[in-house]
C-alpha cells in the first residue's frame, strides 16, 4: 500500500453499523444506518514520555462546538491549550486485514477487531454471539523504556444532533455514548471517562467533578500505564437501535431478541473478546496465506464494506428478514447485487440467500407483458422481479422498487429481464450448494413461470426464438430495459440483444434445466436446454473474422466488452460439464482480442469493461478475473491487480472505503459499497469453489 490513510469499515454482522476509520481528520466515525462516514473525530493517543504533550493518531479535526458558542464575549476560562500532536506520517504504519486493522506509532498500537463470521440462522446455538452489534478495540502501550507513568486514551466526538453525549452509568463499565444508540466502554476499573469540548479537559481536568460536562461534544476514556509496564486496554464499540426499524414492512433488529440496551451489548462484547480476537486473526491468516498482497488487500477491504451494509431484521411474526443495503444508495436487496454476493453468502450463511429469494417471490414479483421496441402491442410475458425492495429502511410497496421508472431508456428504467435471470441463477446456486430440494419443490411453479417468461421475452413466436432477450417489459411504457450496468453506454447498459445478457441468459437456461431435471420436469427441462442451445448458437454466429463479439448483437453496436465471459461462472460453480466447447472457445478468443491497450485495458493495465466507456466496476472485474483464470486458463494479471489497488488508494477515492464504479480510476458512484465480495472466488480454484470457501472459513472457527 502506498499510504495507510484510507477509510475502511469495521462492522458487526447485520447491524447496518460501522466504525469507519482511516482518513486524516474528522472523516470517519461511528455510523448507524448512514450513506457514508459519520464525519466525526476519533481520538486515540498516548502521553509523550516526558509528559510534554499527547501524541495521537490523526483521526480528528477541529471540534464543531466550543465555549465561544455560549460565552460570546469571551469571559470563560474553560479553554485548554492544545496538547494533542499527531504522529507524523513517517511514524505511522498500518497492517490491514479483513478481521484485524492495526495501527502502530511510537509506543502505541491500536487495533480494531471485526471478524467476518457467518450470520447463523437466528434459531441456532451461537446466534447471540455472532449477532452482537459491536466491534472490539485494543490500545496497547509499551512503557517499558520509560521511567514515568503515561496516560493513554480512546474516544470520539458524537455527530448525532438529536441527542447529547453522556457518561455510562452502568456497573462494570466505564464508557461514553450518545443517546441510546452508540457507545464505547471498557471493563477496566483503572480507567475513567469524561465529556468535554476538548480532549485535554478530560486528560488533565482541573477538577474531576467537571468530567460529566453534558454539553461536551467529545467523550474520552483514559487509562494510565505505569513506568516499565506493557499494558493493553480493551474497549467495546456498540451499536443499538430500539423500536421499529423499517417502514413498509414493520420490523425490528433481530439482535433485540437478546439485547435490551446498548449496555447489554457492551457487556457481552467485552466478555466474549477472546473469541472475537481469535476469529479475526484466523480469518486474516487464511486470506494472506492464499493470495498475493494486492488481492488479500482487495478481498479484506471488500468484505469490510459488505458487512457495513448488512441488516438482519425480525418481522412482527418472528420471521427473520435479511437485507444488504446498496452502499451509499442504501437501496435494499438490490437484486443485481444479490446474485453477485451469493457466492460469498452461500459460503458463509446460505439461509440468507433463501430468505431473500423467498421475499422476492412473496412481495417483489409481478406479472408483466412484453413489447418489441417501437411497438405498442403487448404480448404475453410472465413473472418478473423488481430491481430492489426499497431504500433507506423503507420497504417499497408490493411489486414495486424504489428505483425503476417508466418511459426511460437509461438509468432508472426497468431491469426486469436481468432480475428474472438473477432469481433463477441465485435459486440454482442455492439448490446446488445446499441440496435443498424441498425448497426447490415448493418453488416449482415459480421456476416454470420463469422459464415461460424468459421464452416470451425472446420472441412470442417459438419458431423465431434465438435464445436472446429481444423484447422490453410492458412496464417500460415505451422505454427500454437496462442492465445492472445502468450508468454505462449502450455497450453494457441496454438489455435488449446485449452480449453480456445473452451469455447470462444461456447460463440461466442451463441452471434452470438442471433444477427442473432434479424435480422430474423433463419436458420443461428440455425446453430450457433448447433455449440454451439457441443462445449459444446466436453468440457464436455473431463472432467476426478477428474473433471479436459485438456488445449488442444485430444492432450495429460494435463496442467490445469483457463481461461477455462473466456468466461462464454459473454453470461451472454448480458443477455442470462443459457441453458447449465452441462457445467457450469463442469467448476465450474474444477475451484475448479485447484485453489490449486501447480496447479493454487502461494505460496502467487496469481492466476496462467496455471499449467505449471509462466507467469500470471493480466487483465485475474481480468476477471476470476469476473466470479468465480458473475457467479459461489465463494467468493471474498481477499488473492489473496493482492498478486496481491503486484505484482504491487514490486520495480522491479513499473517503468512501471500498467503491465499485471507477471512471478512469476515480470513484464516481457505487461508493461505500458491498458488491466487491465477488473477490472471494479468488480463494478457490475452479472445482466447487463455494464449498472450498465454506470449508476454508469453517475451519477458522473450529
Amino acid at each position: 500500500m502506498t499510504s495507510p490513510f484510507f477509510n475502511a469499515h469495521h462492522s458487526p454482522i447485520g447491524a447496518f453499523a460501522t466504525l469507519t476509520l482511516g482518513m486524516k481528520g474528522s472523516l470517519g466515525g461511528l455510523g448507524l444506518e448512514l450513506a457514508g462516514p459519520a464525519n466525526e473525530g476519533i481520538y486515540v493517543g498516548l502521553e509523550e514520555g516526558d509528559g510534554s504533550c499527547y501524541r495521537t493518531l490523526p483521526f480528528y479535526g477541529n471540534t464543531q462546538i466550543s465555549a465561544v458558542d455560549f460565552d460570546v464575549e469571551g469571559h470563560t476560562d474553560m479553554h485548554y491549550e492544545g496538547a494533542l500532536h499527531p504522529y507524523s506520517d513517517a511514524e505511522i504504519s498500518r497492517e490491514f486485514g479483513a478481521g484485524v486493522d492495526e495501527w502502530t506509532a511510537g509506543d502505541l498500537v491500536f487495533r480494531v477487531y471485526s471478524p467476518p463470521r457467518s450470520a447463523p440462522d437466528p434459531e441456532s446455538i451461537g446466534a447471540k454471539d455472532a449477532l452482537c452489534p459491536s466491534v472490539l478495540v485494543e490500545l496497547t502501550v509499551d512503557n517499558r523504556d520509560c521511567e514515568r507513568e503515561r496516560k493513554a486514551f480512546f474516544g470520539y466526538s458524537g455527530s448525532d444532533r438529536t441527542v447529547g453525549m453522556r457518561l455510562l452509568d452502568e456497573p462494570g463499565l466505564v464508557g461514553v455514548g450518545q443517546g441510546t444508540s452508540i457507545a464505547i466502554a471498557t471493563a477496566d476499573k483503572n480507567t475513567y471517562a469524561g465529556l468535554a469540548w476538548q480532549p485535554e479537559a478530560v486528560l488533565t481536568p482541573r477538577l474531576k467533578e467537571n468530567l460529566q460536562f453534558m454539553l461536551g461534544s467529545i467523550g474520552v476514556i483514559v487509562g494510565t500505564v505505569a513506568a516499565g509496564e506493557l499494558r493493553t486496554f480493551r474497549f467495546a464499540v456498540g451499536f443499538f437501535r430500539e423500536g421499529t426499524a423499517t417502514t413498509g414492512i414493520k420490523t425490528r433488529y433481530l439482535y433485540r431478541r437478546w439485547y435490551d440496551r446498548i449496555e447489554d451489548v457492551l457487556h457481552h462484547a467485552l466478555s466474549s473478546a477472546e473469541a472475537t480476537i481469535a476469529d479475526s486473526k484466523r480469518f486474516d491468516s487464511q486470506i494472506r496465506s492464499r493470495l498475493s498482497p494486492e488481492r488479500a488487500f482487495m478481498v479484506a477491504h471488500a468484505i469490510r464494506s459488505y458487512y457495513g451494509s448488512t441488516q438482519l431484521l425480525e418481522r412482527e411474526d418472528g420471521r427473520p428478514l435479511w437485507v444488504v443495503h446498496e452502499g451509499e444508495y442504501r437501496m435494499m436487496n438490490t437484486f443485481d447485487l444479490t446474485v453477485d454476493q451469493a457466492f460469498f453468502e452461500l459460503a458463509m450463511n446460505p439461509w440468507t440467500v433463501r430468505n431473500v429469494l423467498d421475499l422476492f417471490v412473496e412481495r417483489y414479483s409481478y406479472s408483466d407483458g412484453a413489447r418489441f421496441p417501437g411497438c405498442s402491442e403487448v404480448y404475453g410475458g410472465g413473472i418478473a422481479f423488481t430491481h430492489d425492495m426499497g431504500v433507506a429502511n423503507g420497504f417499497a410497496p408490493a411489486g414495486r422498487s424504489s428505483y425503476e421508472q417508466a418511459g426511460l431508456t437509461g438509468c432508472f428504467s426497468f431491469m426486469s429481464s436481468e432480475e428474472l435471470l438473477n432469481w433463477v441463477l441465485t435459486a440454482g446456486l442455492y439448490v446446488s450448494h445446499t441440496g435443498d430440494i424441498g425448497w426447490a419443490k415448493k418453488q416449482l411453479p415459480v421456476l416454470l413461470n420463469c422459464l415461460t417468461s424468459m421464452e416470451h421475452r425472446d420472441d412470442p413466436d417459438p419458431d423465431r426464438r434465438n435464445g436472446v432477450m429481444a423484447l422490453d417489459g410492458a412496464r417500460c411504457a415505451g422505454g427500454a430495459e437496462i442492465t445492472t450496468y445502468d450508468s454505462l453506454d449502450t455497450s453494457l447498459g441496454q438489455a435488449r440483444n446485449n452480449l453480456y445478457l445473452a451469455v447470462k441468459g444461456w447460463a440461466t437456461y442451463l441452471i434452470l434445466e438442471q433444477v427442473l431435471r432434479q424435480l422430474g420436469e423433463s419436458a420443461a427441462a428440455d425446453r430450457a436446454h433448447a433455449q440454451a442451445d439457441r443462445a449459444a448458437a446466436t453468440v457464436i454466429a455473431s463472432s467476426d473474422e478477428d474473433g471479436l463479439l459485438p456488445a449488442v448483437i444485430g444492432e450495429g453496436v460494435d463496442a467490445r466488452i469483457i463481461p461477455a465471459i462473466e456468466a461462464l461462472v454459473y454453470p461451472s460453480v454448480v458443477g455442470l460439464p462443459n457441453e458447449y466447447p465452441e462457445l467457450v472457445r469463442v469467448l476465450t478468443r474474444h477475451l484475448d482480442a479485447v484485453l489490449k491497450p486501447g480496447i479493454c485495458l487502461f494505460d496502467d493495465g487496469a481492466w476496462k469493461l467496455s471499449s467505449t466507456s471509462n466507467n469500470s466496476w471493480l466487483s465485475k472485474i474481480y468476477l471476470c478475473q476469476y473466470v479468465a483464470e480458473q475457467l479459461l486458463g489465463k494467468p493471474a494479471d498481477a499488473r492489473a491487480d496493482i492498478a486496481h489497488v491503486g484505484w482504491l488508494l487514490d486520495s480522491a477515492n479513499t473517503y468512501f472505503a471500498w467503491s465499485d464504479q471507477m471512471l478512469a480510476g476515480k470513484a464516481v458512484g457505487s461508493r461505500y459499497y458491498p458488491r466487491g465480495v465477488t473477490s472471494i472466488l479468488w480463494l478457490a480454484d475452479g472445482r466447487n469453489p463455494i464449498a472450498q470457501i465454506r470449508d476454508l472459513f469453517a475451519s477458522q472457527s473450529a
